[in-house]
């Protein structure tokens, strides 16, 4: 099958190339103005996407911080549980001690343990004020989020309603231009795709009018609008490099699929008239 393909595409004449490449131009010039019908919301609903998305990261993040804030807040509380058992074992031993020099001891150890007390609760307040201020923060980023989504939804409803409308016609239209490109070879649509892309006006392929370029306007010198009329090769503008073609080509309807089709059988009829004449020559 692709080595018929291939034969295919050979046989096609320059002329009929041509036709194809223009036909293909104005099929994807019709694509190009549906998705341009479409504007900037596909871009915008991309963009509200990845902006959601970036904040439910954030709201999350904040969300951790906040719970190990209170895990450290947990811990000091506890530490102070913990001293304020040892401070209560240690007045209980200073009623059975039996000199100064124990007794300052234990006195020492409770001062230490009234210290760690001290410096936990400052931690504590240090965490809650954290804590607050990762609330405040945490609040405005759910309500950012929430209006985003509302935003993302309507763009979302108002580009679903657009492309529902276009979409059957726009497959169409794809599979149109996927037809029209089997019919030239793969390097000659390359070049065309490149061209067109580089286009401003997404032209690729252009008809010589008042003896110059369709796409630039640079004058085209005689010799090279005879070379265009006479369909031999593929010619490019040596200025905007577009594809030539005479305009008179463009007025003619014929299908470049069908005229292949015929071209074939204009092929292969030749042979069967010679078989005839060698007929008529053994009678």
């Amino acid at each position: 099958m692709a080595k018929k393909e291939d034969t295919t595409v050979q046989q096609t004449s320059v002329e009929n190339k041509l036709k194809a490449l223009f036909e293909l131009q104005d099929v994807d010039s019709k694509i190009d103005e549906i998705q341009t019908l479409r504007g900037e919301l596909p871009l915008e609903v991309n963009d509200l996407e990845d902006e959601v998305a970036g904040l439910e990261t954030r709201i999350q993040k904040i969300e951790a911080e906040i719970q190990l804030k209170n895990d450290d807040i947990s811990s000091k509380k506890n530490e102070i549980t913990n001293s304020q058992t040892l401070i209560q074992k240690y007045e209980e031993q200073q009623m059975d001690v039996r000199n100064n020099r124990e007794f300052e001891s234990i006195a020492k150890e409770i001062e230490f343990q009234q210290l760690e007390i001290e410096l936990s609760e400052k931690r504590i307040k240090e965490y809650s004020f954290d804590i607050q201020n990762k609330k405040e923060i945490l609040n405005d980023a759910q309500a950012r989020l929430e209006d985003r989504k509302l935003d993302l939804e309507q763009k979302q409803k108002e580009l679903d309603s657009i492309v529902s409308e276009t979409q059957k016609e726009e497959d169409e239209l794809v599979a149109q231009s996927g037809r029209l490109a089997q019919l030239v070879e793969p390097r000659l649509i390359n070049a065309y795709k490149r061209i067109r892309t580089n286009a401003l006006n997404g032209l690729a392929v252009v008809s010589v009018e008042r003896d110059s370029c369709g796409g630039c306007f640079n004058k085209i010198p005689p010799q090279r609008q005879l070379d265009i009329k006479t369909h031999r090769k593929i010619i490019v503008c040596e200025y905007c490099g577009r594809i030539l073609i005479d305009s008179e080509l463009l007025f003619q309807e014929d299908n470049p699929e069908q005229e292949i089709v015929v071209a074939e059988e204009e092929v292969k009829e030749p042979k069967k008239a010679t078989k005839t004449k060698a007929k008529k020559t053994k009678k």
